[in-house]
């Protein structure tokens, strides 16, 4: 489908970590790429990553970045989510889902609430509230820069409420160098200092899932001036 292929891996079942999960064995994945560049795949670290962004879906949400479209696909079938405007900029990756017809085929006509709009994320605003954005837009879970670049979206959007991918990894980064332990408490403190309405941590269970993408994903990425090696087990 033009420059974008989507590939799915058959055969043996392939050892792969979740996000904040730990290891699972799975077989069939699908892998969306451009040449030699994959940009999105349904590996157990992507879906437990968007699916946290999908839990936080609500009335009319905007997705930046479509991807596979599995974030929006799930988005849209949340029956207190009304709308959800998707922003892709790549009109190559549009006509690709114009063949792939996905939202067409979610069950109960949950695509007909699906908008796509061709934009840059970095720059569109909406013409009506938005109550939720959802941002996906990075080829990598952590990335320098990339707190400025959501500063700079939501100062466009003024949405109620934000998630973007990795998020959980940025507030770990800042807890743990402020000295944190990355518990409730913490976490609501870190995500207070960003100054944005960031969704997630109200949510059961949502500490546990920032320590866990943290020993999993962080490796050796945490922010200058962190005390290391870093002892996850002691911020419980």
């Amino acid at each position: 489908m033009g420059e974008w292929e989507l590939a799915r891996i058959d055969g043996s079942e392939i050892p792969c970590h979740g996000y904040w999960s730990g290891q699972w064995s799975v077989s069939g994945l699908l892998f969306l790429s451009r040449g030699d560049e994959g940009w999105m795949s349904l590996m157990p670290v992507e879906v437990e990553s968007q699916q946290l962004a999908a839990e936080c879906a609500r009335g009319t949400t905007a997705v930046f970045g479509l991807g596979l479209g599995w974030l929006a696909a799930q988005c849209a079938m949340r029956a207190d989510v009304d709308k959800v405007v998707v922003i892709e900029r790549d009109r190559s990756l549009l006509d690709f889902h114009r063949d792939l017809a996905l939202f067409e085929r979610l069950p109960e006509g949950a695509g007909s609430k699906v908008a796509i709009v061709e934009g840059d994320a970095l720059e569109w605003q909406s013409a009506e509230p938005v109550d939720v954005l959802l941002i996906d837009i990075w080829q990598s879970l952590i990335g320098e820069g990339r707190l400025a670049e959501v500063e700079r979206m939501q100062a466009n959007v003024a949405a109620g409420a934000v998630h973007f991918w990795g998020q959980e990894l940025e507030i770990a980064r800042r807890a743990v160098r402020a000295g944190r332990r990355l518990d409730h408490d913490a976490i609501v403190a870190t995500v207070g200092e960003i100054g944005l309405p960031l969704a997630g941590p109200e949510r059961p269970a949502y500490a546990a899932r920032v320590r866990g993408a943290a020993a999993n994903w962080m490796g050796d990425q945490w922010l200058p001036g962190t005390p290391l090696p870093v002892d996850l087990g002691a911020l419980s």
